[in-house]
């Protein structure tokens, strides 16, 4: 019987005699592979292809995770990790990095400093999330003009949207052994009369990081993470806010390139308040209404190594999202359309002598799915108005006149999608990807305490443009899945930071300019999977990324080698066992003044397990890192050059999710 242990009996009636048979069922809990129910539809092709090779949630995501965001994700698809130590580590997609890649939590931007330098960390704590979404495609354009890179959605869900009776909650803790670190996290969401009302808070602390030939000193973090939450859900929708803050204190090594010697303090500090609201349409071809409303403050401090103040950031962001959702509107079947604005107010102290400046942005998106039988279409366009004003103009500045600027962008994305049958799908989409350059890229002028380096921007800069073709396959059946994706992005005004070779003697730090120049970026990225059968199966992924300066300036920076993994794993129920090589070629297409990396292998083992209940899910997972301590280093690591990356390492992960009537 269906949830009771199966046990065969051998009964002998030859003897003519009767007699009574009690047969006692044993019942059997029945592990199932995680189902995560979201509010978005799941019946299209578009949205199966994206949950299969683009999200991570449930098992997988506690089996990826890391200290950062971007350690929790350099595993998937088409990603690289790029740090200037543990701390402020941020994805790489495809080779681009950067704001090139827009953090999202909830579909709404982050507001933090880690796209515009290596050694400003990112405000997300991996602990603390449901769901991770990498968005590329048209969808992008929901969030972003730049469609080449790609959207890193957080799913949090600080507020609430949906009512449920009794206490719920997570009770999750992480720990690691090369920078002796350890992170908890607690959260609680329960009804409160109408409402319901959502709370959590959790920290985390690191010491310096150990690696197979010594300790990366000045390599130490530590965080506070907490927020509350509430709605009020009904028939209409819901409509609810929330707070988040988040204090991150951590360390930029030094003795490096690029490095100041001494190694830098940071103090980052971030409060956001949030409004958020859905009105439902039911009986109308337009689904619902979504409205989004907030303000973040952002301060940032860097310390040189006596305690002196050097350089300090400040941002106050107002960010706002209405959007609709439509059902069948004639041949297309779901669509989104809507706008988003964004307000950031910018300023700068200490030794840092570029000019604060005012931004605002204006956004107008639309969305639309169409799917026939076996064909599917995707289409987004998104216009963008971006207005910077410096507060202090100065038309004969040696950089080049200082002075409010403002771009007019059109992003345009299209993907095309084929089932050849139930299991295997084709497709390519094509995009127009555009980028507006930075008040870092236009108005720098001095000093960077903790990239030490001396940064002059271009103010006459005008916007990152270009074209991006890719095409893929995706098949799956009950043994076997494979993806493979091909790219080719060209772009126009490339905008980089390269080394010039100058010193600014009054400083004596390397000057480092902006420039755009036309670039190339193209590679394959593969991930296979196949069932041996007795709960074993292989598995294995590539990543092949090029990046290349197509006025004959040679290759970009920061690129990614070449890197594959290779896997065996066990599975039976509730218990996973893993073992994963991860081979990085040598890479030695360099930009100018560009460290080389060699190749390497390391070998990683894992096992997770699993306790169901009626009311409660416990989770461990346990990891053996770098099991053979091998000496390797990251080619998108600032620290290369003096250290290399975490020797061998005990990860321990453990998460109690409960739901109480």
């Amino acid at each position: 019987h269906v949830g009771h242990v199966e046990k065969l009996y051998t009964l002998d009636f030859t003897d003519g005699d009767s007699r009574e048979v009690v047969i006692r069922l044993a019942p059997r809990s029945i592990h199932m592979h995680d189902l995560t129910v979201t509010a978005q539809e799941s019946d299209s092709r578009f949205d199966d292809l994206a949950e299969a090779t683009g999200t991570l949630s449930g098992r997988d995501l506690q089996q990826e995770l890391g200290q950062t965001l971007a350690s929790t994700l350099k595993n998937e698809s088409g990603i690289a990790l790029r740090s200037m130590g543990p701390a402020p580590a941020r994805p790489v997609i495809r080779g681009l990095g950067g704001d090139r890649v827009l953090l999202a939590e909830d579909g709404n931007k982050i507001t933090d400093l880690s796209g515009t330098s290596p050694d400003h960390a990112v405000t997300i704590e991996p602990l603390n999330l449901e769901r991770i979404e990498v968005l590329r495609g048209p969808a992008v354009l929901l969030h972003s003009p730049t469609t080449i890179g790609g959207v890193v959605n957080v799913v949090r869900r600080d507020i609430p949207t949906e009512r449920h009776s009794g206490l719920s909650g997570t009770v999750a803790t992480y720990a690691e052994s090369a920078n002796e670190g350890g992170a908890g996290l607690l959260r609680l969401e329960a009804p409160l009369g109408a409402l319901m009302v959502r709370a959590d808070i959790g920290g985390k602390h690191t010491s310096d990081l150990s690696t197979p030939i010594g300790v990366l000193q000045n390599s130490s973090s530590e965080d506070v993470d907490y927020g509350v939450g509430g709605s009020l859900p009904g028939d209409f929708g819901f409509v609810g806010g929330s707070f988040r803050g988040l204090t991150l204190d951590y360390g930029i090594p030094g003795g490096f390139i690029g490095a100041h010697p001494n190694g830098v303090n940071i103090e980052m500090e971030k409060r956001q308040h949030n409004v958020r609201s859905q009105v439902l349409l039911p009986g109308s071809t337009w689904e619902h209404i979504d409205f989004h409303l907030s303000r973040a403050y952002y301060r940032h401090k860097e310390f040189e190594s006596n305690g002196l103040l050097g350089s300090e950031f400040r941002i106050v962001n107002y960010l706002g999202r209405a959007q609709a959702t439509h059902g069948q509107l004639g041949p297309l079947n779901k669509g989104v359309w809507g706008g988003t604005f964004e307000r950031r107010d910018f300023d700068i102290g200490g030794h840092v002598f570029t000019s604060p400046a005012k931004s605002l942005r204006l956004a107008t998106f639309v969305f639309e799915r169409i799917e026939r039988e076996r064909f599917g279409v995707e289409a987004g366009l998104r216009y963008e108005y971006a207005g910077i004003d410096p507060e202090h103009d100065d038309p004969d500045a040696s950089i080049g006149p200082i002075e409010e600027r403002q771009f007019h962008s059109l992003s345009a994305s299209v993907s095309l999608l084929y089932s050849w049958n139930e299991q295997t799908q084709v497709g390519m989409n094509v995009s127009r990807s555009t980028r507006t350059p930075t008040i870092e890229e236009l108005y720098s002028r001095g000093p960077h305490l903790a990239a030490y380096s001396y940064e002059i921007g271009n103010p006459e800069l005008g916007e990152e443009n270009g074209v991006g073709v890719e095409v893929f396959a995706h098949t799956e059946s009950q043994r076997f899945m494979a993806t493979v994706n091909a790219f080719r992005n060209q772009l126009n005004n490339y905008i980089i930071h390269s080394a010039t070779g100058d010193t600014n003697w009054a400083t004596f730090l390397p000057v480092y300019a902006a420039d755009g120049v036309p670039a190339l970026l193209y590679g394959v990225e593969g991930d296979v999977q196949y069932k041996l059968g007795a709960g074993l199966s292989v598995g294995g992924a590539l990543n092949y990324t090029r990046g290349k300066r197509r006025d004959g300036g040679g290759s970009l920076p920061q690129i990614p080698p070449l890197t594959s993994r290779v896997s065996l794993a066990f599975e039976h129920r509730a218990l996973l066992l893993k073992t994963e090589a991860e081979i990085a070629a040598a890479q030695r297409d360099l930009a100018r003044f560009e460290e080389p990396t060699d190749g390497y292998a390391t070998l990683n083992l894992e096992a997770q397990y699993q306790i169901a209940s009626r009311h409660f899910l416990h989770s461990f997972s346990m990891h053996l890192d770098n099991l053979f301590d091998e000496t390797y280093r990251n080619h998108l690591s600032r620290v290369k050059s003096v250290m290399p990356e975490a020797g061998r390492n005990f990860r321990l992960a453990y998460k109690l999710a409960f739901s109480v009537q």
